[in-house]
């Protein structure tokens, strides 16, 4: 007789989400909302018109300056300056913070996150793919708006022999700390949207954290300098001194210190992103 062979248990799927998978999703999540390329496309014209007017301002002007003034407006690192200013980058902040922060506080607000925890249990690793996918759009945005700056605004200055090239001495370091502040305010309004769960109250806290506070804390007295060299916006400020004025400071800094300062925060807005979904009701 032959005998039959006994049947081999049916292996199940494993159906868990790779990360791969959940960085997809998020991408596609992220894009499919018409806000986000409205709010990256209407961020950007606001960023170059204020770094591309500074220009044009200097263009203007030129020919009511003094000879020694346009003797000494390269020297004194003007055209990096101009390269991206304050004004830009300080709505270059708002703007990678705001999309940050709806990346989260838009799905608590539809009830989307339900649904996304539900099929996917691992919060963190859903936290996870939302930094990987938020510091990887606002980095591009960053980079970006930054080279295109650049090219802008040293093609108006060039038309009064001013432009430089982009190995001129501080152009690097400027291009490289605007761009990479876009990520660093990005995640710090991930981060702060996950902590709040709410799109007006995140917004609200991204605005005094990144904006107000530079302006309040002031850095004449030591504590306070501690403060006020340990916020972003600041960070920015140190590697944008193109004329050493830092050196003449009551507490000076680094550029070591300021890109410390930005590797921090985006390390600690990551963490708290992850860690603040984790085991909280929905």
């Amino acid at each position: 007789m032959t005998s039959t062979a006994p049947a081999q248990p049916a292996v199940a799927p494993d159906l868990r989400a790779r990360f791969r998978d959940l960085l997809a999703a998020e991408w596609l999540k992220l894009w499919s909302l018409r806000s986000t390329a409205w709010t990256l496309f209407a961020g950007a014209l606001a960023v170059l018109g204020l770094n591309a007017g500074t220009a044009w301002d200097h263009y203007r002007s030129w020919d009511r300056m003094s000879a020694e003034s346009q003797r000494s407006f390269v020297p004194d690192g003007m055209p990096v300056l101009d390269a991206f200013t304050g004004n830009g980058v300080t709505f270059l902040m708002l703007v990678a913070a705001a999309l940050g922060a709806l990346t989260i506080t838009g799905e608590y607000g539809t009830g989307l996150i339900r649904t996304t925890f539900a099929a996917v249990p691992a919060r963190r690793s859903v936290m996870a793919a939302k930094v990987c996918v938020t510091a990887a759009v606002t980095t591009g945005f960053g980079t970006l708006l930054a080279l295109v700056s650049y090219g802008v605004t040293q093609a108006i200055l060039d038309t009064r022999g001013a432009g430089v090239p982009l190995d001129h001495p501080h152009m690097p370091r400027v291009l490289i700390a605007s761009a990479l502040l876009a990520p660093v305010s990005g995640l710090a309004g991930l981060a702060l949207g996950a902590v709040l769960r709410h799109s007006a109250g995140a917004m609200v806290a991204c605005l005094v954290v990144l904006m107000v506070l530079p302006l309040i804390v002031l850095d004449q007295r030591y504590w306070t300098a501690l403060i006020d060299h340990a916020l972003p916006y600041t960070a920015w400020v140190r590697l944008d001194d193109v004329q050493g004025t830092e050196h003449r400071a009551d507490f000076p800094w680094t550029t070591t210190g300021a890109w410390t300062v930005y590797a921090g925060w985006a390390l600690a807005s990551a963490a708290v992103a992850v860690a603040a979904v984790h085991r909280r009701d929905q």
